[in-house]
């Protein structure tokens, strides 16, 4: 069992923060990718992305992770969360990317699907919580 978040850090992860995500690629460097986080009643951070991304690649093979989220009203406060994805979900990946959609778009579906992609949502069991408030 990991860190589970507090409720003023899944407070700011309810709201329409972009979110940093790191991960290490296969020769040991780190990639980040700017994505759409979510939390879920466990306490854990909920991404979604598409199979064949880089970022995806990396945590099948390594699941350590960190995800940065920056307040966009005020971004000297941010959330770091170290972790590791501990479950992947293909079955309610379409209806969880719709619903990021309609936090951060204020629309009903996911607009920018791909004929073929395949969506997967990720549970990421936090490790280490650290939130910054900038002052």
């Amino acid at each position: 069992m990991g860190q589970p978040l507090d409720q003023k850090t899944a407070d700011l992860l309810g709201r329409p923060n972009f979110a940093t995500v790191s991960t290490l690629r296969k020769d040991g460097t780190v990639q980040g990718v700017v994505v759409w986080v979510d939390a879920d009643a466990d306490g854990n951070l909920v991404l979604n992305t598409a199979e064949g991304r880089a970022w995806r690649r990396n945590v099948a093979r390594d699941p350590r992770i960190t995800v940065t989220v920056p307040n966009a009203e005020n971004p000297y406060e941010f959330v770091s969360v170290t972790g590791r994805v501990v479950h992947e979900d293909h079955e309610s990946a379409d209806a969880h990317i719709d619903a990021m959609a309609k936090k951060y778009l204020g629309q009903d579906t996911y607009p920018f699907r791909q004929e073929g992609e395949v969506r997967v949502k990720l549970t990421v069991e936090p490790d280490r919580v650290t939130h910054f408030t900038g002052g």
